[in-house]
């Protein structure tokens, strides 16, 4: 494709070279550059894409893009924009196609629900005979390829190649998680979805390298819906109708409000052969009994964002039926089950909201006690260690303080600050920092009838310390903890 064909949706101004150089891929990351490139810098808050201009004109880079002037080789078409996210979101989307426009796509965001809600989606439309893509949290899905992700929103030239590969694979439909992060940094401009889904919202994602506050945060997840067709929200949420103020698209609504359009009630706990459930009933546009394998009030409100969806999309209530009741999602309340009866739930609850919902959803079992084990981010909110410290000493027997991913940071630093606020939630603690020595001590230490909650890290296969990811997986720390005892025999479900 020639350069000026693919520039033709921006404002631009070439600075040196030719303005009709073959563009045969478009990429920011250096290391991705071959013959006849499209070199787009970017400034994140890690590194600078200036730094690697050298390196991709070697590779073989004919055109270089940036947003402020920089340093080129004299050969090299030089392209001055004023945002370069914005540009190669543009770019990214002509350069593919733009696929969007070939499939119907579903947007999921909200503070927490994204995921759990996004795979619910996926295995109701794949069980009805859909074809259906994903790109979230733990994986991108695309036919039979799994791609692990890097981000919840990969970058944009990356989630239009992404969709791109779906409508290739004749995909009916793309389920998307579309994170804060990703709407602050134009990673989903280009995209007009057919249905946006709003889940909840809490206060997260505020720092440095994140957002500068809680009205920036909130804006951020609202734009999902300026470039929605159908809105699907959470009315139980006290920022729902924020969610809206700029978009033009009819709305849905589910809750457990009689005013909702689906709404829930009437809803029992279960617990059977050392499996954790829940059921109720639904009401509104449709009704029956939902009977669903994942535990958690917090589980209903995704289940309900899922029927309206699929509902939306023409699936039959009985096929949703069939299929919540089987979804599982991996590092998602997963559950495993031990032989003398200890119930350990591996979660990604990763701030306060999340360990408040997932700890008070363990109190309706009525276990004997509730060991919490978890740890914070490094180079991530800061208030997360406090705030997740406070909730698990107000709601957890007993708080084994560890580590988590703590990046470029010291690990017992960010230990001591859950400290301070698991002793004013007035909690028990033990401080751990070797994260696995922290599991093996709360298997150890649990009873028949405990419950064991390993929280921050959820479907992650990785330890990330330093700027290097060494693998490491909760999920298979515990079943090598629990096959070293030899006594029990493990039984996990995802």
């Amino acid at each position: 494709m020639k350069l000026t064909n693919l520039l033709r949706p921006i404002k631009y101004s070439i600075l040196q070279g030719e303005s009709e150089p073959d563009i045969e891929k478009v990429t920011h990351d250096s290391r991705e550059v071959e013959r006849d490139t499209l070199f787009v810098c970017i400034k994140g808050s890690a590194t600078d894409g200036a730094l690697y201009v050298g390196e991709a004109v070697e590779k073989g880079a004919v055109a270089i893009l940036a947003d402020r002037r920089i340093e080129v080789p004299r050969e090299v078409t030089f392209i001055l924009v004023e945002n370069v996210r914005e540009t190669l979101a543009k770019i990214a989307s002509v350069f593919y196609g733009e696929p969007s426009k070939e499939m119907t796509v579903i947007g999921i965001t909200g503070t927490k629900g994204k995921t759990t809600t996004a795979y619910m989606i996926y295995h109701i439309l794949e069980q009805s005979g859909y074809k259906v893509g994903l790109i979230g949290t733990i994986e991108i899905r695309i036919g039979e390829k799994r791609i692990p992700a890097k981000n919840t929103s990969p970058e944009s030239v990356n989630i239009q190649r992404f969709l791109k590969e779906m409508v290739l694979q004749k995909c009916d439909i793309a389920v998307m998680e579309v994170s804060s992060q990703g709407l602050k940094l134009h990673r989903t401009d280009e995209i007009q979805f057919d249905i946006g889904v709003f889940t909840n919202l809490g206060k997260d994602h505020i720092g440095k390298f994140e957002h500068k506050d809680f009205e920036e945060y909130k804006n951020c997840k609202a734009k999902l819906f300026s470039q929605s067709d159908f809105g699907i929200a959470n009315m139980d949420s006290p920022y729902w109708r924020e969610m809206f103020l700029r978009a033009n698209c009819d709305v849905e609504t589910v809750g457990f409000s009689k005013e909702a359009d689906y709404y829930a009630s009437d809803e029992v706990v279960t617990r059977k052969s050392g499996r954790l459930g829940i059921r109720y009933r639904l009401n509104g546009k449709d009704r029956g009994d939902i009977v669903l394998s994942m535990a958690g009030r917090f589980n209903i409100y995704n289940s309900l964002c899922a029927i309206a969806v699929c509902r939306r999309l023409g699936v039959s209530f009985e096929n949703i039926r069939q299929s919540l009741c089987k979804t599982q999602v991996k590092g998602r309340v997963e559950q495993i089950s031990t032989n003398k009866g200890t119930i350990i739930l591996i979660d990604y609850a990763h701030n306060a909201m999340s360990l408040q919902s997932i700890l008070e959803m363990v109190h309706s079992y009525r276990p004997h006690r509730i060991i919490c084990i978890f740890g914070c981010g490094g180079n991530r909110a800061k208030e997360r260690r406090y705030e997740m410290g406070k909730v698990s000493g107000a709601l957890a027997d007993f708080t084994i303080i560890t580590s988590d991913n703590p990046r470029y940071e010291n690990p017992l630093q960010i230990m001591s600050e859950i400290r301070e606020g698991v002793e004013d939630g007035n909690g028990n603690y033990l401080e751990i920092c070797n994260r696995e020595e922290a599991i093996r001590y709360g298997i150890k230490y649990a009873g028949a009838a405990d419950i064991i909650v390993i929280a921050g890290k959820g479907h992650e296969e990785y330890q990330e310390i330093e700027g290097i990811r060494y693998h490491m997986t909760d999920r298979e720390v515990v079943c090598h903890i629990i096959d070293e005892e030899k006594k029990n025999v493990c039984r996990y479900y995802y």
